[in-house]
């Protein structure tokens, strides 16, 4: 959808699109938003500071992390991400993260489960954690994020989350099975970032190619692209009615 008022282009790249495991040898799921006032990462799998190396990617460039939901494969690599920055990089401007209620809790308890605590050390940047319930809006760094509950494990917090920044509108679903609310949360964006784990219909809590076909024409929104893609969905992509996302690919919006 094209919008007045926009200011230059902004990047969207696919770091990682895969499930949680690895399906086609693709990275976990992590997706780097560029924006001309500065760059956003939406979840951090436990394989993102692989792909940032990969794809040439500085973490440098990131000053917002967010997260839809706990569980590994979109916020396990955080606590890593974190001490790369402190002793990689050397980072200096704070780094802001934000998810579901619980975020920092979570992050500094996963940190500490895998020998990395984050406690009492020496940070050279601030780390700040921001929580973002259910509808809630906040202005971090370039964007303005609005979460929604989506129909995931419970335990783990699952949210979608809409980002506007420049007359843009994207949307990512985060994980989810299908719910009547979800064409509405996609509805008007320019890009909608859609899981579809699965082929055919076969578990509650992630979507299927089956089921998005069948509503395809309910999603009223510029661009549709799926992601979190599991084995029997990795070995269509590029071959679907709906567009697949791969990983490294890269985005004009």
């Amino acid at each position: 959808m094209l919008s007045q008022g926009r200011v230059g282009m902004s990047d969207v790249v696919f770091i990682g699109t895969s499930d949680a495991f690895g399906a086609g040898g693709r990275r976990q799921a992590a997706i780097l938003l560029r924006t001309g006032g500065g760059a956003v990462l939406l979840d951090c799998g436990t394989t993102t500071n692989t792909g940032l190396n990969a794809l040439s990617i500085s973490r440098q460039e990131i000053e917002v992390i967010l997260i839809s939901h706990f569980h590994a494969d979109h916020f396990g690599g955080v606590p890593l991400f974190l001490l790369a920055a402190l002793y990689e990089d050397a980072r200096r401007h704070p780094l802001q993260i934000a998810g579901p209620p619980g975020i920092e809790r979570r992050v500094r308890a996963a940190a500490a489960a895998l020998g990395h605590s984050l406690e009492e050390r020496a940070w050279s940047f601030p780390l700040l954690f921001q929580e973002l319930p259910a509808g809630a809006e906040s202005a971090l760094g370039p964007v303005r994020v609005r979460s929604f509950e989506t129909r995931h494990q419970p335990d783990s917090c699952p949210h979608g989350l809409t980002l506007q920044w420049d007359s843009r509108r994207m949307v990512y679903s985060g994980d989810t099975g299908w719910f009547e609310g979800l064409p509405e949360h996609a509805r008007g964006a320019d890009l909608f970032v859609c899981e579809c784990t699965f082929a055919k219909k076969s578990f509650d809590y992630h979507l299927s190619y089956e089921e998005l076909l069948e509503r395809k024409g309910t999603f009223d929104c510029g661009r549709m692209l799926l992601t979190h893609l599991g084995q029997t969905m990795s070995a269509r992509r590029g071959t679907c009615a709906i567009e697949t996302a791969d990983d490294g690919l890269l985005l004009k919006l």
